[in-house]
């Protein structure tokens, strides 16, 4: 526009504003039909000519460079992106899947992070992952959870456990008995809307089914019959002072503290942590342990404590 617009103006408006844009083109392009209008012997559009050649060559290659640049830097990071991501997830061993990252999923991939657990989520809305994002160090499989490829590919066969928080009921059961015959030991957790499909989820595979509608309703009940419990539970999770949890830690065969008593495990002493249950495999829980107990293989310990804490002593033991 303002080399057509300069022609015009320098032939006092005599030759057509076509013309005018035509001869614009020519030029810029280097292309060198000919002139449509009497240049050659005209100093000052000759002046012109030579500063719009140079100046609009480097605008439109600047803009080409550009508009090329985003688009190949933007997808070739994209791919290297997914490719670095995917070698992050083939390497990992005893995580967590989480399928779906709506409203249910968040919360769920949030907490999980808080407690140093390693995740990959797997959902197919972009929308959905972009939210998801904030979460720290986020590792995710852009694709349906119910395809076995995007199981596989989130490491199914290594995994500790899956969260489903997909948002139909059949989605949900069909993913838990996908993720049952593909590892016959994963703990599975399942999402459920209709009460009457609990029975078939435990069927095909889940180890717990959880309501959101129940827990909904027993979260108002409490809130009106305990209102101090509730408010020393939502403090302990979302105390801007540290990440306190409650959590289990399982004693293994490969630990050195197999076989000593509870108060020489330093569970206190070393990782100041309350111990507020035990439970001996086949065994009830006992609430509130003595000190002499003995920590035996297979042994799970209820505490509570920092999650950077809890984390060490999981090691540890």
């Amino acid at each position: 526009m303002a080399g057509s617009t300069g022609y015009y103006l320098l032939f006092g408006g005599k030759p057509r504003f076509m013309d005018c844009v035509y001869m614009t083109v020519v030029s810029l392009t280097t292309v060198g039909y000919g002139e449509v209008i009497e240049i050659t012997g005209n100093i000052p559009a000759q002046i012109f000519t030579m500063i719009l050649i140079i100046f609009g060559m480097g605008i439109i290659l600047y803009g080409i460079s550009t508009a090329t640049a985003i688009i190949v830097e933007g997808e070739l990071t994209g791919i290297l992106r997914k490719k670095r991501m995917l070698k992050e997830i083939q390497k990992l061993k005893n995580h967590i899947i989480v399928c779906g990252g709506g409203e249910t999923g968040r919360p769920v991939l949030t907490e999980l992070v808080k407690n140093k657990e390693p995740v990959v989520l797997i959902e197919q809305e972009e929308e959905n992952i972009e939210r998801c994002k904030p979460v720290e160090n986020l590792l995710y499989i852009l694709g349906d959870a119910t395809d076995d490829e995007n199981l596989l590919a989130a490491g199914i066969e290594k995994a500790s456990g899956i969260i489903i928080t997909l948002p139909t009921d059949k989605d949900n059961l069909y993913l838990t008995m996908t993720a049952r015959i593909l590892n016959n030991r994963i703990r599975i957790v399942s999402r459920m809307i209709d009460q009457k499909l609990e029975p078939k989820l435990k069927m095909a595979g889940a180890d717990r089914v959880v309501s959101p509608n129940t827990i909904g309703a027993l979260r108002m009940a409490s809130e009106m019959i305990r209102p101090t419990v509730v408010d020393f539970l939502d403090s302990m999770l979302r105390s801007s002072r540290g990440n306190l949890r409650i959590h289990q830690i399982t004693v293994s065969e490969n630990s050195g503290l197999a076989g000593k008593q509870l108060n020489e495990s330093g569970i206190k002493d070393k990782f100041d942590l309350l111990v507020l249950g035990a439970k001996h495999e086949k065994e009830d829980i006992k609430f509130n342990p003595s000190p002499l107990e003995t920590l035996d293989v297979g042994m799970t310990l209820i505490v509570m404590g920092e999650v950077e804490n809890i984390a060490r002593a999981r090691k540890a033991f």
